[in-house]
């Protein structure tokens, strides 16, 4: 199966028509042609089965055959996370991360942030490439970067873990870990969450956690706790 994402569409449509950009895809790139099937999903469980009715390069419009609604995931994962110093490393994270399964990701600028501005424009258009390759028909949500000081004294559902290197009692993230819950993960910087940033954590009741024996770069920590949830609640 390919799929289409298409935030535009809705459970209630009958037909529906796409822009130049994307039709032009459909017809040059992918050579589709009039009657060919297509799914789309709109990024909120829906999947839609529909038919080109009509396939223009700069106008493609299909009837909808069919449309089902599938189920979330039984579990909510979110993942504050620092950026990176170089954006690849960080777009590689949402990738992976989409692929394997995550409800929201927000960007924390931290005391030991190199890099702390960021345009979630091109993140975005990652996150949904990973989701249409994965197969899968929840789009996760990229918040915009906040401060780690703001971002820590939000209120919070269900477990909550920051995960740092500093030597001190700390426990496996994968013996914390709860199934069937909501989780949110803090990842800190390449050098770590502060001191003072610890603590503040550990005020607002964030248990702290380790991700195995090794020390782990930023986006390597992200993924290695969402997979951690991920197969917990297998």
């Amino acid at each position: 199966m390919q799929l289409f994402y298409n935030s535009n569409i809705s459970e209630s449509d009958d037909r529906f028509s796409f822009d130049k950009q994307e039709s032009r895809h459909i017809v040059k790139v992918l050579r589709k042609k009039a009657d060919d099937l297509l799914y789309i999903t709109n990024g909120k469980g829906w999947l839609f089965e529909a038919q080109l009715t009509l396939a223009d390069a700069k106008h493609c419009a299909v009837n909808i055959t069919s449309k089902s609604l599938n189920p979330k995931r039984n579990y909510k994962l979110h993942l504050a996370v620092a950026p990176t110093k170089m954006n690849d490393r960080y777009e590689w994270f949402l990738e992976k991360a989409t692929e394997i399964g995550i409800e929201t990701i927000t960007p924390i600028i931290c005391d030991h942030s190199e890099r702390k501005v960021i345009k979630t424009e091109r993140f975005e258009k990652i996150i949904q490439s990973a989701m249409k390759q994965s197969l899968q028909f929840y789009i996760p949500k990229l918040n915009s970067p906040i401060a780690y000081r703001e971002f820590i004294t939000r209120e919070f559902s269900g477990q909550k873990f920051i995960a740092h290197c500093e030597e001190t009692d700390k426990k496996s993230l994968k013996s914390q870990i709860k199934p069937n819950n909501e989780y949110t993960i803090l990842i800190g910087p390449e050098g770590d969450f502060s001191v003072k940033e610890i603590k503040m954590a550990l005020q607002h009741n964030f248990i702290p956690v380790t991700l195995g024996d090794t020390r782990l770069r930023t986006e390597t920590a992200a993924i290695a706790a969402c997979h951690s949830v991920a197969f917990i609640n297998e």
